[in-house]
């Protein structure tokens, strides 16, 4: 069930977790269930609203492309396994350009890669997908089949105890792929260049430096810096300069690097600096050990060669960038949750699943399955701000569907509220939720329908840290 991830669509179209359905195989066995529970219901709607009937096997989606410029991605959504077909490679770019929020042709670094390019062509904007994997030793894709491979527990698994013995709470490969490639080599000329950078990985957060030595003692001094124009919903309201990129699974960055004053001849790595674990926030080599630089420390390897054109795009420093008009007064606040819940038949066993939920009136967490009543229903139109309480030890990407965010700031309980950074200025559809910390987005909901939030490391999206709402 594939999911547009940023596109603001009609609730058929969205990739709804429970729309799943399997191929039109003749192998299926009997019994099995051919579709999910909402498959028919957005079938019927989707032929009413676009004459397109759907087939056994298929489903067809409308999307409206009405969003701003945008880095938009796509991948599987089908409840339960959404981590594992993620993982197999169901996911890849989805680029919007054109309207009033883009830049006329010559402003950015282009072209960009396109079907039917010549071989050998150059291209001065690349996405980068980077994802992190494993690996057998014939070169097929390693997945840990039980819980064993992420904190030794073997047992006793359901029906003696609550713990599921297939679900992992986190995933961390000990490979680092981007655009399928493992640690490859991108030749640069002496210009700028602009990177659409995508958070692909299952669980693990990466922190992005370019330095010049890929063993670099941690964290190491960076030798080109990142000039951000633009997160999941556009560009920003105005270039932000940074000596590192930080971005949590699912989110993408926009970025422009200049490398017209090395010289030719010069390699540079770009490395990840995020920990080989579930991020905390913080600082690497202070707060915790950054990723091994000998594996998933590095990223790829950047070569600088002859240039071949000149550079006629605009300096970072004086682009001037499409208008953004922020969202108006909130008319709803809501306080919503994230928690942890540990076995309660195993002392001292966990986590055993994570869940969303709302606040009671003191506070304290009321956690929600996927299957519990909906909580969260905006009406049509109406523009809310939604707290998010982390009672977790986890930073989590909470993403939302249907909906480009603001995050508008953040509180540590006891601390003042410290307002979004300057690279979350802009839209967003996937935003860090700190521990023990208060993130608030503003939204706006106008298209009707039902639709889904959830934090967007998979391992947790696929044992309940997600939750359905409506719209209207």
């Amino acid at each position: 069930m594939t999911h547009l991830h940023g596109g603001r669509n009609s609730e058929e179209s969205d990739g709804y977790t429970e729309a799943w359905y399997l191929p039109g195989a003749l192998d299926l066995p009997a019994g099995y269930a051919e579709v999910g529970s909402f498959y028919e219901e957005f079938k019927e709607k989707f032929e009413d609203r676009f004459g397109d009937a759907w087939g056994r096997g298929d489903a067809v989606f409308q999307y409206a492309n009405a969003d701003r410029a945008s880095t938009f991605w796509f991948h599987d959504h089908a409840l339960g396994v959404t981590r594992l077909n993620v993982y197999a490679g169901l996911a890849g770019f989805y680029l919007l350009r054109g309207g009033p929020a883009d830049l006329p042709a010559g402003v950015l670094p282009g072209p960009a890669p396109r079907p039917g390019d010549p071989p050998g062509r150059k291209y001065y904007e690349i996405p980068l997908a980077i994802q992190d994997r494993s690996f057998h030793v014939d070169g097929s894709l390693f997945y840990p089949a039980g819980r064993s491979a992420f904190d030794g527990f073997r047992g006793p698994y359901i029906p003696d105890s609550d713990i599921p013995p297939i679900w992992n709470p986190e995933f961390f490969g000990n490979t680092m792929v981007t655009n399928g490639r493992t640690w490859p080599v991108l030749r640069v000329e002496p210009r700028r260049y602009r990177f659409r950078l995508l958070n692909g990985c299952n669980s693990r957060y990466l922190i992005l430096k370019i330095v010049t030595h890929p063993l670099a003692n941690r964290p190491a001094t960076p030798a080109l810096p990142f000039c951000q124009i633009g997160s999941e919903g556009g560009f920003l309201p105005a270039p932000v300069q940074r000596d590192q990129v930080l971005i949590a699974p699912a989110e993408r960055a926009d970025v422009i690097v200049d490398f017209a004053s090395v010289p030719v001849g010069t390699e540079l790595y770009l490395i990840n600096e995020g920990p080989d674990k579930a991020f905390q926030g913080g600082k690497a080599g202070t707060d915790y050990s950054p990723a091994d630089p000998v594996t998933t420390g590095q990223i790829m390897k950047l070569v600088i060669e002859a240039l071949t054109s000149p550079d006629t795009t605009v300096p970072p420093s004086q682009l001037s960038l499409p208008s953004f008009e922020p969202l108006g007064k909130a008319s709803r606040i809501r306080r919503l949750s994230l928690s942890e819940q540990k076995s309660a038949s195993l002392p001292n066993v966990g986590p055993r699943q994570m869940l969303l939920g709302t606040l009671d009136r003191n506070g304290a967490p009321v956690p929600m399955r996927w299957d519990d009543p909906v909580t969260e229903n905006p009406a049509l139109g109406a523009t809310e701000i939604w707290e998010i309480h982390n009672f977790t030890k986890d930073a989590h990407p909470i993403h939302v569907h249907e909906v480009q965010f603001q995050v508008l700031d953040r509180q540590q309980a006891g601390r003042a509220t410290r307002p979004a950074e300057p690279w979350e200025n802009g839209f967003k559809d996937t935003a860090v939720a700190y521990p023990g910390a208060v993130t608030r987005l503003k939204a706006t909901f106008d298209r009707a329908g039902r639709y889904v939030w959830h934090c967007h490391m998979l391992e947790h999206e696929d044992n309940e840290i997600m939750r359905p709402y409506t719209v209207g």
